[in-house]
Order: structure tokens, then C-alpha cells, then sequence
């Protein structure tokens, strides 16, 4: 065997376990980058919940920042990225956000307001109004607030239900209403005054064949409990 022969083959003896060595690496890397898994729903898991579902996916995880959130307890991942459902290679990283618990507000002072103001008065304060109740009372005017659950300054959680005890007034007499139908009006009206019933409203209407100023509809109608302070509403015969 000449020398150029000896040289050759001294040469492909040292390049072919080169060769073996670095085509078994592109494979290995062509096999790693084309293996895909599917995210899953991380979404009110711990991050050492999430951290051991991703681990075995070969995909790890980092938390980027927390929130407030009204859904989730403290510590709960409340946003992932990517989504669930998601295909990555593996040994990504998925990014997720945790639940910082519930934002914290002083209740607002409500007794002694005016009831139809609560809804502003609660949004304002981060808060909605809850259950409501009503009570007869002569120490506060009917539609005061005269209690509240929880109490004025205490702290609760951001959204929370307030709840109100409305005041109706002072409890009044209730009657049975009339049967006006038929009766003049005038008649009725200065009865009605007399006893200090409230007459809110009289529309005059023609009515073929009945003589003017006979009232011929009414409301409450006839059987109707009423308070002296229910607005009556009278239709009266047009002349």
C-alpha cells in the first residue's frame, strides 16, 4: 500500500466518527425541536400546582405579577400565557399571573341617608347594595336608612353586599276604599279632602250620555286598601 493510500485511510479512520458524532447530535436536536405538547388549564391551581402538571410536559413556569381578583382565593393563577389548549415545544416557559385576594374598602356611614342615594353612595365606595329591608318607625322619616350590615368603617372585600334597614315612617291607619263610580265628583272630592285622603290626579273625559262632572273611573279601585297618603286618581264625565 503506497503512502497517498495509507494517508486516505488514516483520514477517513479519524473523520468518520466525526461524522457519526455530529449527525447524532442534528438528529437529537431535529427530534427535540419538533416534539410538541399541549398546554393545559392552569387557571385556580397553585403554582406548585401548575409547576408539577408543566414538569411533567417538560415545560416550566414563572410568575410575571399578582392582581386583585374577586373570583380567586390568594395564591390561585387567575391568568396563563399561553392559553390552555395551546401547542408548545417543550422546555418553554409559561408565564402566568396569581390572585392577590380580594381588594380591601371601608364601608360608608349610610344611616341617616337618604335610601334612593345608597346605590351611588356604595358604587362609589367599590361596594353594591344588598339585601334591603323595611320597618315601621316614628324616629326617622319614611325612605331614611336607618341601619346597615356590616357596620360604617369596617373593611371588607372590593364588590362586597351592604345591607339596609329602610324606614317606612311612622305606621298609619289603613281604609277600605270606596266605590266612587257613578257618584259627583265634586261630591267626592270635597269628601276626600275632608278626611284628608290625597287626590293626585283628575282627567276629564267625555262620556256619551252621561251628564258632566260624574266619576266614572277610580284609582284604587273599590275594596283596595289604601293609606290617607296613597295618591287616588279620579277619570270624571267631561260636560
Amino acid at each position: 500500500m503506497d503512502l497517498k493510500k495509507i494517508s486516505n485511510f488514516i483520514a477517513y479512520v479519524l473523520i468518520l466518527p466525526i461524522i457519526f458524532f455530529l449527525s447524532t447530535i442534528l438528529s437529537f436536536r431535529i427530534i427535540i425541536k419538533g416534539e410538541m405538547v399541549t398546554l393545559p388549564n392552569l387557571i385556580g391551581k397553585t403554582l406548585e400546582e401548575a409547576s408539577s402538571e408543566l414538569t411533567r410536559r417538560k415545560l416550566s413556569i414563572v410568575q410575571t405579577e399578582a392582581q386583585f381578583d374577586t373570583r380567586w382565593d390568594r395564591g390561585r393563577i387567575i391568568f396563563q400565557e399561553p392559553s390552555a389548549g395551546s401547542k408548545l415545544k417543550i422546555y418553554r416557559v409559561v408565564k402566568v399571573t396569581l390572585s392577590a385576594g380580594t381588594e380591601k374598602v371601608l364601608v360608608p356611614r349610610l344611616i341617616g341617608r337618604n335610601f334612593q342615594n345608597s346605590s351611588q353612595i356604595l358604587n362609589e365606595a367599590g361596594l353594591r347594595r344588598g339585601k334591603v329591608s323595611q320597618v315601621h318607625t316614628s324616629e326617622y322619616a319614611a325612605g331614611k336608612i336607618i341601619s346597615q350590615y356590616p357596620q360604617a368603617t369596617a373593611e371588607v372585600g372590593s364588590n362586597s353586599p351592604i345591607s339596609l334597614l329602610i324606614s317606612q315612617g311612622e305606621r298609619e291607619e289603613k281604609y277600605l276604599m270606596p266605590d266612587l263610580i257613578g257618584k259627583k265628583a265634586e261630591t267626592v272630592l270635597a269628601k276626600l279632602k275632608e278626611l284628608d285622603f290625597r287626590v293626585e290626579d283628575i282627567r276629564y273625559t267625555f262620556y256619551p250620555g252621561l251628564e258632566g262632572g260624574i266619576t266614572i273611573k277610580q284609582f284604587p279601585p273599590q275594596g283596595y286598601l289604601i293609606q290617607k297618603k296613597y295618591p287616588i286618581t279620579l277619570e270624571v264625565s267631561k260636560k
